[in-house]
């Protein structure tokens, strides 16, 4: 148990690294102590660490991924079907790029090769929810506990979703162009390892220049919440004792675009102002899952109708899982 604890609190959390901002602030005269430096502290600590565990997760999860091109996971999914379909495909979700907009070309492809529509959606809901990366970085700023329970209630909204979804009978909501795709259909090479770590580096480098701008805004938002802004503003109005918190922190996150990785420092600073976990996670699921741009790109695919409905169905489930978490995080801390 010992040993558990100090690997999350040196690999995941990065003591040291806090300590050593920390030291290095106070050689220049920073104080912690007050709103400056304390703010100095939080964005220069969660921005070399989020950066450190992206690099290493990130090459890590492109390896695994490379196990896994569309090729493959098209027939993986294609030779199941019903409720095990949609697991398998909510379950291949979490190997794939890290936002909405990325996993749509996926979802083009799964679609044109003929793959049922609820599998489909259900690899579009977990695609951007629960990758392995973020569940480690979620992890690293709160525990265990509360990282596997996310993993579990999103997969189920994904699962539950693109049942839903497969039940509905929507095929003629997909624009008919995705359908007559043509699909390119390579036989499997074995590729060496030195590819797989050429392709896994290639990642690291794609994803991270996609993502760097949104890591540093959302740290930087993080630490105006934690150091300037008052506990009684926030609390005020996402504080758990508001039924509404919950739904409105779903709907303030979808005009919002950023990944995981850069929401993940704002729920941070939430949750350390008293926000309830669960209205933090809303908020973090919604920016990843419903943001506008990826609304507008999943409309190019798909008609109106199906839209409405996959976003219904998110949007529900998020504000569920949201009220969830805050009734039974005391179980979690």
């Amino acid at each position: 148990m010992e040993i558990f604890k100090w690997f999350n609190d040196q690999l995941l959390r990065m003591d040291w690294l806090s300590q050593l901002v920390r030291g290095v602030l106070e050689i220049f005269g920073v104080d912690i102590s007050t709103r400056l430096g304390g703010g100095l502290h939080f964005f220069i600590y969660d921005v070399i660490k989020i950066f450190i565990l992206l690099g290493i997760l990130i090459f890590s999860v492109s390896w695994i991924q490379s196990y896994f091109p569309p090729e493959r996971t098209r027939n993986i999914l294609g030779g199941m079907s019903g409720i095990k379909a949609n697991i398998a495909g909510a379950l291949l979700g979490t190997l794939t790029p890290f936002c909405s907009c990325s996993s749509i070309p996926l979802f083009i492809g799964f679609t044109s090769a003929g793959l049922p529509l609820g599998v489909t959606f259900s690899f579009l809901i977990s695609s951007p929810l629960v990758d392995l990366a973020s569940v480690i970085l979620l992890a690293s700023i709160f525990n265990w506990s509360i990282a596997l329970a996310y993993v579990v209630v999103g997969l189920i909204l994904a699962v539950v979703g693109g049942t839903i979804i497969g039940m509905a009978k929507v095929e003629d909501q997909v624009e008919a162009f995705v359908l007559k795709s043509k699909v390119l259909d390579m036989p499997q090479e074995e590729i060496t390892k030195t590819e797989r770590a050429r392709f896994a580096w290639d990642q690291v480098k794609d994803i991270f220049f996609r993502v760097w701008p949104y890591v540093l805004i959302g740290v930087g938002i993080g630490a105006l919440i934690h150091n300037w802004i008052p506990k009684e503003w926030i609390t005020g109005l996402l504080g758990q004792e508001h039924w509404y918190s919950v739904i409105i922190a779903t709907l303030v996150g979808v005009p919002m675009y950023a990944d995981i990785f850069g929401t993940l420092p704002i729920a941070e600073a939430l949750v350390a102002k008293g926000v309830g976990l669960g209205t933090a996670l809303a908020f973090m699921m919604a920016v990843t899952a419903l943001s506008l741009p990826s609304m507008i790109m999943l409309k190019q695919v798909v008609k109106t109708r199906l839209l409405a409905i996959f976003f219904l169905i998110v949007t529900v489930g998020i504000i569920l899982i949201g009220y969830l978490f805050n009734a039974y995080a005391y179980l979690l801390v």
